[in-house]
């Protein structure tokens, strides 16, 4: 065993001897494998960074929820939309039965949404969106607070005018001072500053952000606002599932079981509602990128196939080279698979050198500006980047280096 890695220890410095005694043609040899690897994990790079801001971007619609809602998100051109538009509205009563009865959901909320000019003082903030929510909301969305406090039950429950507001809205109120305990006005009624929400910053798909949101408690949003068909505001009702809950089949599942009972549904009428989930609109956007994913490894094959021929063709030339060397070896002792190895971790680390070069160009392009997409080299991708070049490495080298080490040691001496 000693022997055996003294052997391999030793094929490796022969390797890397060979390797950097024609500098000039290693390196030409690599540039194969270096744009190939950085085309395969330079695409699968920006996808997986698209997928990843895509779905920070979506954070707001939070993480494990179902959406009760009029309309569903997958709603296609052909479907019969004059159904959709017949459905009834959810509403307060439907949302206090679910959240009393379900058992498969760790919280449950309702909220709706609109729009409003925000005043304090001599300052206004237009086109800012107002959220009338349960007490129940902080643990289905993603809320966090930067400082104050969020609301209390009682606060909620009787529909106090008590508000938060997002960093966006703070700092353009409150120039140098603090929001808390301030008050402002929402359609002319005054709400008084609880809290103000963390700063969430600009996202990839423009999505809404906590940043320009104000929450009021829903039933001080139902006093100045009017929820229904005619003024187009539609509630919705928000369900937090469990962990062990694996895609959310049992909340689901009991929650549409328990709203047609409440509707007063007959087994054979379709749901009057839709069941809506954040990552319909996410896999929606990363169906696409699966496309570009799949052309990235085309044309990154077709680079490293050539850069393939070429490590290959340098090591049949390195072999022919050194047919006297390796006549020489074998004269004094040396195995066949001693040579098999030299020449195989020469191609080896030929086609290594190469992906180390492309994964350091992908890394170079992730400090490149790019708004707010934010590349990130994943060690995922950089152990695919590795792999795939080893393979090509070993690939590419096997036969030149069988063929060297076969070779008779008289013959080979002679030549």
């Amino acid at each position: 065993m000693v022997l055996f890695v003294r052997l391999l220890g030793e094929s490796f410095l022969f390797a890397l001897q060979a390797l950097r005694s024609n500098i000039l043609r290693t390196i030409l040899s690599l540039l194969g494998v270096t744009i190939g690897i950085f085309a395969i994990i330079g695409v699968f790079t920006v996808v997986d960074s698209l997928e990843k801001s895509i779905k920070e971007s979506l954070a707001f619609l939070g993480d494990k929820v179902i959406y009760i809602e009029k309309w569903p998100y997958d709603f296609k051109p052909g479907d019969p939309w004059w159904d959709y538009l017949k459905r009834p509205y959810v509403n307060y009563s439907e949302y206090r039965r679910l959240n009393a009865n379900l058992q498969n959901a760790s919280a449950v909320s309702i909220f709706a949404i609109s729009g409003a000019v925000m005043k304090y003082k001599n300052n206004s903030l237009d086109d800012k969106t107002v959220l009338g929510v349960s007490y129940e909301h902080n643990l289905v969305s993603d809320m966090r607070l930067e400082e104050g406090r969020y609301f209390t039950e009682f606060e909620v429950e009787n529909g106090r005018n008590v508000v938060l507001i997002g960093s966006n809205v703070a700092e353009g109120l409150f120039v140098n001072t603090s929001a808390l305990g301030k008050e402002i006005k929402i359609k002319g009624r005054k709400f008084v500053v609880l809290g103000v929400l963390e700063k969430q910053g600009e996202n990839l798909l423009d999505a809404p952000s906590n940043d320009d949101n104000v929450y009021i408690p829903f039933r001080a949003f139902t006093g100045i606002y009017q929820l229904g068909r005619k003024m187009g505001i539609q509630p919705r009702i928000a369900m937090k599932g469990y962990e062990e809950d694996v895609g959310l089949i049992q909340l689901e599942s009991e929650a549409r079981g328990m709203l047609r009972s409440i509707r007063g549904q007959k087994p054979k009428d379709k749901d009057s509602f839709a069941m809506n989930r954040p990552e319909m609109l996410a896999n929606m956007v990363t169906a696409v990128f699966d496309v570009v994913g799949v052309g990235g490894w085309i044309i990154g094959s077709f680079s490293i196939l050539v850069g393939g021929f070429g490590i290959a063709n340098i090591m049949f030339v390195s072999v022919k080279e050194r047919t006297s060397l390796i006549g020489i070896q074998k004269s004094l002792g040396a195995k066949n698979f001693f040579i098999l190895f030299e020449f195989l971790f020469e191609a080896l680390f030929l086609s290594l050198i190469g992906g180390i070069a492309g994964l350091i160009l992908v890394y170079a392009i992730t400090y490149l500006p790019t708004g707010a997409l934010g590349l990130s080299l994943s060690f995922k991708n950089v152990v695919l980047g590795l792999g795939v070049s080893s393979v090509v490495g070993v690939l590419s080298g096997i036969v030149p280096a069988a063929l060297a080490a076969r070779l008779d040691p008289v013959i080979a001496i002679r030549s």
